[in-house]
């Protein structure tokens, strides 16, 4: 083995983990910064940002809800440097160019996530709140695709139905943690459901991105790619919901959101399991 070759070796296994941690790191920011909001540190800081309300002129947190919203912004900063580092290695290091195109658009977003964030603390309001969230759930979902597109040799009919069963199975525990049905709200229970929640967004992704690269050797996942594309939309719209006041509206609104992604998980999941398990994708760059 050349030692190019090699080299090419070590660049694509590293930003097979780059990716990976890079997904995984703002997974985690998610789920901090809902339980940051849910336990009302957002507001904390003395409403100030990017300084909070401690020592060293504010650079640093005074009290333990404060703390909780500094962390919040220290991962952040931690998670945007991250994304630079993945988003030029995928320029780097390889050539497919939705790759590039997907990581380039959450770095786009990065900075405006943070202004967003911003907003957050300095008018909380609607406006903010909605443009926050969704914000994040397209950076998080551009990452997810970039790292499925890059581990493209796992794609098989066989993980695509796994992936499908497991979103019907993680439905009724994201029903189980919704507001007002079982267990009360608190910013704990908030950050569990979301982490449920998005973990069955990824999902989603998987069975779609799975299905598009498998889609040439087995035309009828072309309708599987298609529904768990729409489910994962429909889904992202119910998690959203779920950001606001828990009016009457609203409770239908997300209650329908979710049933309908739950039966496009369900036809999606059967039509797979009537979709031999020969087929496997192609192999990562």
């Amino acid at each position: 083995m050349t030692r190019v070759t090699t080299r090419r070796l070590t660049n694509r296994s590293r930003l097979r983990s780059l990716l990976v941690a890079t997904t995984g790191l703002t997974y985690v920011l998610l789920l901090i910064g809902i339980y940051t909001a849910a336990a009302g540190a957002g507001l904390t800081c003395a409403g100030r940002w990017p300084l909070c309300d401690g020592a060293v002129f504010g650079l640093f947190p005074a009290n333990w809800p404060s703390f909780i919203e500094w962390f919040h912004r220290l991962v952040a900063m931690i998670a945007g440097f991250v994304v630079i580092g993945a988003t030029y290695g995928a320029w780097r290091w390889q050539d497919d160019r939705r790759i590039r195109l997907a990581m380039t658009v959450a770095l786009a977003l990065y900075p405006l996530q943070a202004l967003l964030g911003a907003g957050t603390v300095l008018d909380y309001s609607l406006f903010y709140l909605t443009a926050h969230f969704l914000t994040a759930l397209t950076i998080f979902g551009s990452l997810v695709l970039a790292t499925l597109w890059y581990l493209s040799d796992l794609a098989s009919v066989g993980r695509v139905r796994y992936a499908l069963f497991a979103a019907v199975g993680l439905f009724p525990v994201l029903v189980a943690l919704s507001p007002g049905t079982l267990i009360a709200h608190t910013a704990a229970v908030q950050a569990i459901y979301y982490a449920v929640g998005l973990a069955l967004f990824a999902t989603l992704l998987a069975a779609a991105v799975w299905s598009g690269l498998l889609e040439p050797s087995a035309p009828r996942l072309s309708r599987v790619r298609l529904l768990a594309a729409v489910g994962a939309v429909v889904l992202a719209a119910q998690l959203l919901l779920g950001r606001y006041v828990y009016t009457d509206l609203i409770q239908l609104l997300d209650a329908t959101a979710m049933t309908v992604a739950f039966l496009i998980a369900v036809a999606a999941a059967w039509l797979t399991s009537r979709i031999g398990p020969a087929t496997t994708g192609p192999q990562a760059q």
